[in-house]
């Protein structure tokens, strides 16, 4: 069985090993494939694997060989389910691979924003606290957590992960009860305008959808507390980010924690990249090495299951075996 990986080197550039894949089939690993290349690449095999190459229909078409897709990721716009399905083409996507170290980098997020690590060791680098002459250097609000109450969009495994630290840091909890499910800290569910209202953090964890998107914009942002501090390490597409920029510029959010953008990787013209008080990272909360090794595990084990006659995490059907 001939196995390709479209974009290996995304998951990873060389520090694990691709060999409990390789013991599946015939195996070929391109770094990075650009579009116009994919049906080069792909032709003869059985099974697909990838990241962020796109499968659309017009794709799948030429592909009469494709037996399985597998998506190392838990996001699958990147793929036309629904063709694939028509197809009797299984795709399989990985979930809960990444859960405490998403929730560990919204939490360093907020806690930038809250303590400023990062500027005040850049000061002391540059020589400013030598130069100040006081014992304490300190030129940027900093804020405590305990007592303050976090809204939390989305209390799936990751939302739950973020609402475990946030009672352990002493503080309230917010849900959406629209959503509601049983959890082990405290969390009071309450509609989603009311936890906008009423939180002081908002993190961001629900999948982006045709009635998510967007769904952080500028009539909802001025129903919030003055200097709200919000997280996203969810996707882009939640936010209006001009709206957003415009928020930060006047203070009525305090603060913007990011691990991704409405369009990645994020363009020179963001608004985002000059807004005031606002921390963006290249959407890496996935990065960890043992977050990596945990994706490849999963895809492979969804592969084995597949050739087993009994396919898991399959999205669109059962498709053909």
């Amino acid at each position: 069985m001939k196995i390709v990986v479209l974009d290996g080197d995304v998951i990873n550039p060389g520090d694990i090993s691709w060999a409990p894949l390789e013991k599946l089939g015939e195996v070929v690993i391109h770094g990075h494939t650009p579009e116009d290349m994919i049906v080069e690449r792909a032709a003869g095999a059985e099974v697909l694997v990838t990241n962020k190459v796109p499968l659309r229909a017009a794709t799948l078409s030429r592909l009469p060989d494709l037996r399985m897709v597998a998506v190392l990721a838990t996001g699958y716009d990147i793929i036309d389910t629904a063709d694939a399905a028509a197809h009797g083409i299984p795709v399989c996507n990985v979930v809960a691979y990444g859960v405490d170290d998403v929730a560990q980098h919204a939490w360093a997020l907020l806690l930038e924003l809250c303590n400023q690590v990062g500027h005040y060791d850049r000061a002391v680098k540059a020589g400013r606290w030598g130069e100040s002459g006081d014992f304490c250097l300190w030129d940027r609000p900093m804020a405590e957590l305990w007592g303050k109450t976090m809204g939390i969009v989305g209390l799936g495994s990751i939302g739950q992960a973020v609402a475990a630290i946030a009672h352990g840091f002493g503080m309230k909890l917010l849900a959406d009860e629209q959503h509601k499910k049983p959890c082990a800290v405290p969390v009071e569910f309450v509609p989603r305008e009311e936890l906008f209202a009423r939180a002081d953090v908002i993190s961001l964890h629900c999948p982006l959808t045709e009635g998510s998107r967007q769904m952080i914009r500028a009539e909802r942002i001025a129903g919030m507390k003055p200097g709200v501090l919000l997280l996203n390490t969810a996707r882009g597409g939640l936010l209006n980010e001009a709206d957003v920029a415009r928020a930060l510029e006047t203070g009525q959010l305090g603060g913007l924690g990011v691990d991704v953008a409405a369009t990645e990787p994020i363009p020179p013209d963001s608004p985002l990249l000059r807004a005031p008080n606002c921390i963006i990272t290249p959407h890496v909360a996935w990065v960890p090495k043992e977050t990596r090794q945990r994706l490849l595990d999963f895809a492979v084990e969804n592969l084995r299951c597949y050739l087993a006659g009994r396919p898991i995490n399959v999205i669109g059907g059962p498709g053909k075996l």
